[in-house]
């Protein structure tokens, strides 16, 4: 295992960091010694309170960007703002997600093309801009929060489940592309997480399968995990935490699985 501050001096991006598993990575890297830049949606002060502490509690340099990760220019332009005031992203963390439940005749064509461009094309502009100042460097991590779902599917979640399959595509090549060159590149599949995506997903789930939301939770949800236990914002970070050390770096180009056994069965 590696010191309590393996990260210090070196900075981390998180995008989809301002709640849920993506601000739970960040206080794990920033707990490190990681600089942090915050990315996401919400509140202003709220955000500013959450980078505030991040800064204060750790003893690091917190940074918020505001980049809407469907557009790449925005992408684009927060990598270099970060590059530019830190040198480098050493440690990458496509986080950014967004979920929606139909039957695939139902499905929406602007869920559909939102889903695919926050949870699969943001990844790719990310990394494709980030990668040259960690190659340069000779180090980096990147890691992708896919989903048990870019390992097997479920009804219902078209969008979510290709654009989760295209992220370990996109993690398998990229690792090959610099394995030689001190960069790891790997995805964290948990299983059900709660966090508020989670949580939100149940009342849409129960109406398109006709059923109440405490079945939704016991039977669907859950059902796919043989530990009958949601997964932490927690336990996804310190796995998340782990990548990013000395004992991890022959780890690359995997899809970790995180999901009580979810993909076993």
């Amino acid at each position: 295992m590696a010191d309590g501050k393996h990260l210090t001096g070196k900075t981390a991006l998180v995008t989809g960091s301002t709640s849920g598993i993506g601000l739970g990575i960040a206080k794990a890297l920033a707990g490190a010694g990681a600089n942090i830049v915050l990315n996401g949606f919400g509140d202003a002060g709220e955000i500013e309170a959450i980078r505030a502490a991040l800064a204060s509690e750790n003893g690091v340099e917190a940074r918020y960007f505001g980049a809407d990760m469907t557009k790449p220019d925005e992408i684009a332009a927060m990598v270099g703002g970060v590059e530019k005031e830190f040198g480098a992203i050493d440690v990458l963390v496509n986080n950014a997600g967004v979920q929606h439940v139909a039957p695939i005749d139902e499905f929406p064509i602007d869920k559909w093309n939102l889903i695919i461009a926050l949870n699969l094309s943001a990844a790719f502009h990310a990394i494709r801009v980030a990668l040259p100042a960690m190659r340069k460097k000779g180090w980096g991590r990147i890691i992708s929060t896919a989903s048990a779902h870019a390992l097997v599917a479920s009804p219902y979640k078209v969008a979510y489940v290709a654009a989760k399959h295209g992220i370990a595509g996109i993690t398998k090549t990229v690792a090959l592309e610099v394995a030689q060159q001190g960069i790891t590149v790997n995805a964290i599949c948990p299983g059900y997480v709660w966090t508020p995506l989670v949580e939100k997903q149940i009342p849409d789930t129960a109406k398109a399968r006709g059923i109440s939301e405490e079945e939704v939770k016991k039977n669907v949800l859950l059902a796919a995990q043989p530990t009958k236990e949601f997964v932490t914002v927690e336990e996804v970070a310190g796995l998340a935490l782990f990548l990013t050390t000395d004992a991890a770096k022959n780890i690359t180009g995997a899809l970790q699985s995180i999901d009580g056994g979810w993909t076993a069965e």
